[in-house]
């Protein structure tokens, strides 16, 4: 076989290697989802706990408490899966990042649990801290988006990505609500962190359906119920459209029941997400191995053509040559079209690295929360009718071209 012919199987091998360690990279997915589900419920159990001054949910803490431990040893066991080798690795320095960010979070997720317990935090304070573990765990699902090389496989996590998004969004919706209407009031401040938070599940929504498989979008309607969907308008009417003052504190069990109806339909989704992405790995590793087995075959039948042995001055013979220069040039063209689709997939993904970074800046200069600096960002974007990565662009350009006191008084007036 010609040294041509070894490179050209090599490839193919090594596309192989890359969607097995997607495969591995998918049931870590799936085991986040898992455990961000059951800490979304934990996080809105504790909410009502703590609001209630532990009068309610008390025993249904504990019980999602062991649910969740179960959730995080799976975590943990895929985790050490994951090809540390620098070598194999791909975008490795940023994933394992963010996975040791995750761990260091999960060791301090007992003595949270405590806290919680004792009655010594506020119900804001252990949302914020769950919210900030879920994002970690999130982060991990980004990286393993940004660093998918097959533009399928690619399509299906960012549809994930972005549907796990939205429903951790929905999760910090029924924390909230459900802390409101259990301490009888709410207030403007209230109000506008409530109105956000729908607004960026509709956004990440529209995303997942942007890049999802057809049978999954058929799934997510079907598991829509028309009659939960009017009540959750209802009570968000009453939560976060009327004006604020107090409200029943009968509707906290009303509102987290329809919440948690609401969301665990959403698991469905999940659930049929990543059936989605299991089935596509294994499709395209039986793919990539059935195409490899032919051009081996392919190859060893014309270098033992008789034109091979014969050939003088084409010394792998004219066919083989020819053959040789068709399989390159099918290749190439394979490899730029997944290039092409790739690259068209990852622009959502670029884009969420422009927010995020201008989110640093505005958090880094102007000593704002996370939640604050993507809210004023938001805004300007709206006030603007721009698109928010169009925003963040251009928050960073400044910071590039002004000192960083300036930049953080002038971000806001000159982003237009």
């Amino acid at each position: 076989m010609t040294s041509g012919s070894a490179f050209l199987l090599a490839a193919r091998r090594c596309e192989i290697a890359e969607l097995e360690e997607l495969a591995r990279t998918g049931e870590l997915v799936g085991a986040i989802g898992r455990l961000v589900h059951g800490l979304q419920r934990e996080r809105g159990i504790s909410n009502v706990f703590l609001s209630s001054q532990g009068t309610r949910f008390a025993s249904l803490r504990l019980k999602q408490i062991g649910e969740c431990r179960q959730f995080e040893a799976e975590v943990q066991a895929q985790f050490h899966r994951l090809d540390t080798d620098p070598a194999q690795a791909r975008n490795g320095a940023r994933l394992f990042s963010r996975v040791a960010v995750v761990l260091h979070a999960l060791a301090g997720l007992p003595a949270l649990r405590a806290r919680i317990a004792a009655q010594a935090l506020a119900p804001r304070e252990a949302t914020a801290a769950y919210v900030k573990l879920v994002a970690g765990l999130l982060a991990v699902v980004f990286e393993a988006a940004d660093s998918a090389s097959d533009p399928q496989v690619s399509r299906a996590l960012v549809a994930m990505f972005n549907f796990m998004q939205g429903k951790e969004f929905a999760g910090q919706e029924r924390a909230l609500g459900a802390g409101m209407f259990a301490a009888g009031a709410i207030d403007a401040d209230d109000q506008q962190q409530w109105r956000h938070l729908i607004e960026s599940q509709q956004a990440c929504f529209q995303v997942f359906a942007d890049f999802a498989d057809a049978q999954v979008l058929q799934a997510d309607l079907a598991s829509r119920d028309a009659t939960l969907a009017a009540e959750v308008e209802r009570l968000r009417r009453l939560g976060c459209a009327s004006r604020p003052g107090p409200l029943s504190t009968q509707l906290s069990a009303v509102w987290y029941d329809c919440a948690t109806r609401r969301i665990d339909a959403m698991r469905q989704v999940e659930d049929q997400l990543a059936l989605h992405l299991r089935e596509l790995c294994e499709a395209r590793i039986a793919q990539a191995r059935a195409e490899l087995r032919d051009q081996q075959a392919l190859l060893q039948a014309l270098a033992g053509e008789p034109s091979y042995a014969l050939e003088i001055a084409a010394p792998y013979g004219p066919h083989l040559e020819r053959s040789m220069v068709g399989l390159l040039q099918e290749q190439s063209r394979r490899l730029q079209a997944m290039s092409d689709e790739l690259a068209a997939v990852r622009a959502s993904l670029d884009e969420r690295k422009l927010i995020e970074r201008a989110k640093g800046l505005l958090m880094e200069h102007r000593q704002m929360t996370e939640d604050q600096a993507y809210k004023a960002l938001r805004q300007m974007a709206m006030n603007q009718k721009r698109r928010l990565a169009d925003v963040a662009e251009a928050v960073l350009s400044l910071a590039d071209v002004l000192p960083a006191a300036a930049a953080a008084h002038n971000i806001s007036a000159r982003t237009g």
